[in-house]
């Protein structure tokens, strides 16, 4: 996980208090552009947490790179960092109480019979999509599918409602690299499975906000095997980030009563994509032995153009 602090100052301004109190200090000696930049984010603390960086800058009528200097000047290496701390600011610190959306939404629901709840959710996702597909991110895929590649073994962990991501990870992953394994936990076997993890390995954890218990103990042990980590969570807070050489902090913002895995989904997809770019010959020759198989089990039905089936 990237080191936030600037190497030059030995700053380190993880609360927004602090942050805002060194922008201010600096804001008078910086150049006009900056100035502006500086200026906006102390204007619109709550815009920065929530806005991506090409609609903040547009907001402060800079460049996105601009804003990128100003992350710079304030001690952070890339403008995520920079804004992760207004996000934590503004995030509710109570606990995620499922009963307690699950009543909002039948709120909703009551106040506007005309479909309050799909659009407000449809919105929701979107922006959920738009915060992923940002350039910071697209560097860290690119950083994390040369791991998977590269690693003798792939494990993928995820529990209760992160299991679902680490399967499709592992599932879809394994059609191209086979030497993915999914992590099941099932019947006692978890602490087996967490003993195959050795230090020329990659784990990639899913978790978050309220984060399970057996993930949270679970990478306690992947720490100790010396595997290299690839996390994708909520916040860079999160238990999970802890020594991960790549951290995933997706957004979550979601009107549902159970957090969303929308982004998350969208973001194992796009790094199996990177890994099978990457992968060359030998992962293509793993797709085409899926293909093969299926094909001779019958495992698909097929359609043609005209919707017929194609199966026999």
């Amino acid at each position: 996980m990237a080191n936030n602090e600037n190497p030059n100052t030995g700053e380190n301004p993880r609360q927004l208090d602090q942050l805002m109190a060194l922008l201010t200090d600096r804001r008078d000696r910086m150049t006009p552009q900056l100035r502006r930049a500086c200026s906006y984010v102390l204007e619109n603390p709550v815009d920065v947490a929530l806005l991506s960086i090409r609609k903040a800058a547009a907001a402060a009528t800079v460049t996105p790179s601009t804003l990128t200097r100003l992350a710079k000047e304030a001690g952070f290496q890339r403008y995520d960092g920079f804004r992760q701390v207004f996000q934590d600011a503004v995030q509710s610190r109570r606990p995620v109480i499922f009963s307690r959306r699950a009543v909002s939404l039948q709120d909703m629901a009551s106040a506007s019979p005309d479909n309050e709840i799909f659009f407000n959710y449809a919105g929701a996702a979107i922006d959920d999509l738009e915060q992923f597909f940002q350039p910071e991110n697209r560097h860290r895929i690119q950083v994390a599918a040369k791991l998977v590649v590269s690693a003798r073994r792939v494990f993928a962990i995820g529990f209760r409602d992160t299991f679902s991501c680490a399967y499709h990870f592992a599932y879809v992953g394994r059609i191209a690299m086979p030497n993915i394994s999914l992590v099941r936990g099932f019947e006692g076997a978890l602490l087996n499975e967490l003993s195959e993890i050795g230090p020329r390995d990659v784990v990639v954890a899913f978790g978050f906000n309220p984060y399970a218990t057996e993930i949270v103990r679970a990478l306690d042990i992947v720490r100790d095997s010396g595997a290299r980590l690839i996390v994708v969570t909520d916040t860079l807070r999160s238990p999970l980030a802890s020594a991960a050489e790549v951290v995933f902090a997706v957004t979550m913002n979601t009107p549902h009563y159970f957090p969303t895995i929308l982004a998350s989904m969208a973001l194992v997809e796009v790094l199996l994509a990177e890994c099978v770019a990457l992968g060359g010959a030998r992962t293509l020759a793993s797709i085409k032995r899926f293909e093969s198989t299926m094909d001779a089990f019958g495992g698909y039905i097929h359609l043609d153009s005209e919707g017929s089936d194609q199966s026999a």
